[in-house]
């Protein structure tokens, strides 16, 4: 056997020592894609990053009632441009939830004599608006009829 040969005999078991070490200790990018595709998963997150479905129904996660009565109140005082008075009701629906929210339309002198207007507003599963719609006016001192709103 010849030196040369000796030494790249040698060089070449290094170099596999290196690649073998290299890839106990460092993951190749499969695996962080795994890992991260697992996380989303146990998250509820979608391909996208965003929430998506969880249930084996099909159906988008839920967010909670404080969650949505919070996206209710955010995204029509935005739109109306008042802050409300009360929430009256949240429900849940099959498409996500409904709520009622009171605001005061016209401010009068006594406060009793004020106008406040009930709003229905609807929210998807993920708690964002879909739409809302204005529904019966009353004075501040009037009280509920049957129907309680």
């Amino acid at each position: 056997m010849n030196p040369t040969d000796g030494h790249r005999k040698h060089a070449r078991n290094e170099r596999d020592e290196r690649n073998e070490r290299n890839e106990r200790d460092e993951p190749d990018d499969r695996d962080e894609l795994d890992e991260r595709e697992e996380r989303d998963e146990r998250e509820g997150k979608d391909e996208e990053g965003g929430r998506g479905e969880r249930d084996g129904r099909g159906e988008p996660d839920r967010v909670s009632a404080a969650e949505a009565l919070r996206g209710a109140v955010e995204q029509l005082t935005g739109l109306l441009g008042r802050a409300p008075e009360t929430v009256s009701a949240l429900t849940p629906t099959e498409t996500g939830w409904t709520a009622r929210i009171e605001f005061v339309e016209v401010e009068r002198v006594p406060e009793t004599t004020s106008v406040l207007a009930s709003y229905e507003v609807a929210l998807g599963h993920d708690g964002q608006l879909l739409g809302y719609e204005r529904g019966k006016r009353y004075t501040r001192a009037q009280i509920d009829d049957k129907d309680g709103g």
